[in-house]
């Protein structure tokens, strides 16, 4: 299935601005010793941005998504639908999407690429930031801080291709890419940022 997907809302970075911070996390998503050359090339320098920032990996200047984030918001759209109980449970069951095996399924049996799904800004768009206040709570009280992420407009579009190895998974995909219009991806889903529509071109 290779799809186009527009951004309705404004889409922000994830990747940590400082280096190191941002290493620690692509191993921790992808469970490796080392991370892969490409992610480390893709990296922000050094005195890019402060460490509070966020950023998106970029390849000569040009930002782009991991396919394993895409990936990621198949798995919380899984969840999604289970929680909602759309599906009884043995239709579920019967194609590995419980409660203790949808991550197993999605990890194992649908593909999404490339591995770097490059950006295509509206014309005009420009990457700008965006700074919000964070609130939490701690053992001292309410603690208010501060958040910069690179933000790309709406109308973003990017391009990415979508393989199962169980056919039956296959409107559950669409399901999946359906529910990107109400909770969007990488940064600040909840204020639906990052939601988006897509066509099938395939």
């Amino acid at each position: 299935m290779k799809i186009e997907a527009t951004f309705i809302e404004p889409v922000l970075g994830t990747l940590a601005g400082n280096p190191q911070t941002a290493t620690e996390f692509i191993l921790s998503k992808n469970k490796k010793d080392q991370p892969e050359q490409d992610e480390v090339d893709a990296l922000p320098p050094e005195e890019a941005l402060e460490n509070k920032s966020t950023v998106f990996p970029k390849e000569d200047g040009k930002p782009f998504l991991w396919n394993y984030q895409l990936k990621g918001h198949f798995k919380k759209a899984c969840l999604a639908m289970i929680m909602s109980g759309t599906m009884t449970k043995d239709e579920l069951k019967k194609l590995g999407l419980t409660n203790y095996l949808y991550k197993r399924t999605i990890d194992l049996l649908l593909f999404c690429t490339p591995r770097k799904m490059f950006f295509t800004l509206p014309k005009g768009g420009e990457i700008e930031f965006l700074e919000r206040p964070l609130r939490g709570e701690t053992a001292r009280g309410e603690r208010i801080s501060l958040a910069r992420s690179e933000m790309l407009p709406a109308g973003t579009t990017f391009a990415a291709e979508i393989t199962t190895m169980n056919p039956k998974l296959e409107p559950f995909i669409v399901k999946w890419l359906d529910y990107g219009a109400i909770h969007g991806l990488l940064q600040w889903r909840n204020a639906s940022f990052g939601s988006f529509t897509y066509k099938i071109l395939k």
